[in-house]
């Protein structure tokens, strides 16, 4: 008789190595993923095992922080991304003001200034597509005109990237800044 004995029960020939095939798909199928990560290199592993930040995000393309206190817009969106980079600045925003399309009109009742002029630290925003858009303006060069965004969820949930404009753009989008000073 040709069989093994494992844990009491007689395994055949055919069942011994249907278990060493079963074992080492399972082995890889774990094995996979943390590879992969590796093969990305240092910066990767680096970034998912510290704390991430605004700037990590952007340079690995999404963000794996946890919740952002108060942040009660849907996470992975660009609302939500936008509400995060203004609270991380120290100063936030309403969480009130609903899908991006509508972000506009809720700054104008909460009586903060809304222009066509990008200002570092100001939210981009647009009602283009059915929900609206919008973004942090990390950069205006003073030379060129040329403002930078910040955003998420423009090319897939959570997905976090920077875009660059040329300062003529500007006139065809709305930028939300600081509450207006009320003397």
């Amino acid at each position: 008789m040709n069989g093994v004995f494992a844990s009491g029960l007689f395994l055949n020939k055919p069942m011994k190595q249907y278990l060493i095939v079963a074992f080492a798909t399972v082995g890889t199928v774990i094995a996979l993923p943390v590879l992969a990560v590796f093969s990305m290199g240092s910066g990767v592993v680096g970034f998912l095992s510290s704390a991430p930040s605004a700037e990590a995000a952007a340079s690995q393309g999404f963000y794996m922080g946890g919740p952002v206190p108060g942040d009660t817009y849907a996470w992975g969106n660009c609302t939500y991304w936008a509400y995060a980079m203004r609270r991380w600045a120290n100063d936030p925003i309403p969480t009130t003001w609903g899908n991006a399309n509508t972000w506009d009109s809720g700054a104008i009742a909460d009586n903060y200034v809304v222009d066509h002029m990008p200002a570092v630290g100001a939210v981009f925003q647009t009602d283009a597509g059915d929900l609206g858009h919008v973004a942090y303006v990390t950069i205006v060069k003073q030379d060129t005109g040329e403002w930078t965004i910040s955003e998420m969820n423009n090319g897939g949930l959570n997905t976090v990237k920077t875009r660059t404009f040329a300062a003529r753009a500007a006139l065809s989008y709305t930028f939300i800044h600081d509450k207006k000073v009320t003397r």
